[in-house]
């Protein structure tokens, strides 16, 4: 896929991470920020659910009746499939607008849950990745590194969506698998077991690094 004007900006991390939080932290200080440039709007969007389709897809993916329970396999072509819908719908148009995207997970978060997590193959949802986004890449993904437990203790008393319900063994497999994921793709790593200024005060000093980088 051709260099588009905008920018893609991803953060991932397992559940209870923050990630929501930290979200809406960065699309308020964005947009004010002076590293968009003038006219550029700022999109803020999630997987699975950035689209009518998706917010379908996401309902049968986290909350499906009993007797629509997806399997693996079924569930990796779900989440491909609203991906896909994803990138053609809202991401890549805004991107060829100029705007900036912001987004709550892409592909990193099918390679963990999916690849690590479930054991699936690696290859095929590397492959898998590639049609959904037609080879588009986030200019910068943030992974928000916190211990397990801590998740899990955040997670509380809320009700466990489908993913989440899995167990520890299944999180444990995804949180290694994030861990090597942001190592070998060259994430922004941001220690997430802080107060919630000192996390975004450090991916804001993340995202001015990388975006002096841009501008080489």
């Amino acid at each position: 896929m051709a260099r588009s004007k905008g920018r893609l900006l991803v953060l991932e991390g397992i559940d209870g991470c923050g990630k929501t939080t930290q979200l809406q932290q960065l699309s308020s200080w964005l947009p004010n920020s002076g590293l968009m440039p003038d006219g550029s709007q700022l999109v803020v969007t999630r997987e699975p659910g950035g689209t009518a389709l998706g917010a379908s897809l996401r309902q049968l993916l986290l909350h499906p009746p009993p007797d629509a329970d997806p399997g693996p396999t079924a569930e990796l072509l779900l989440y491909a499939a609203d991906r896909a819908q994803h990138v053609d719908r809202v991401i890549q148009p805004a991107l060829e607008r100029g705007d900036w995207v912001l987004s709550d997970r892409f592909t990193g978060s099918t390679m963990a849950y999916q690849g690590y997590g479930r054991g699936l193959d690696r290859e095929l949802i590397t492959d898998l990745e590639r049609i959904a986004t037609r080879g588009l890449s986030p200019d910068m993904t943030v992974w928000l590194d916190i211990p397990l437990a801590l998740s899990i203790q955040r997670r509380g008393s809320r009700e466990d969506d489908r993913i989440e319900a899995e167990g520890v063994a299944f999180l444990e497999r995804v949180s290694n698998g994030f861990s090597n994921l942001a190592k070998a793709r060259g994430w922004e790593s941001v220690v997430a077991d802080r107060p919630l200024l000192e996390v975004a005060e450090a991916i804001q000093t993340a995202l001015l690094t990388r975006a002096t980088a841009w501008q080489r």
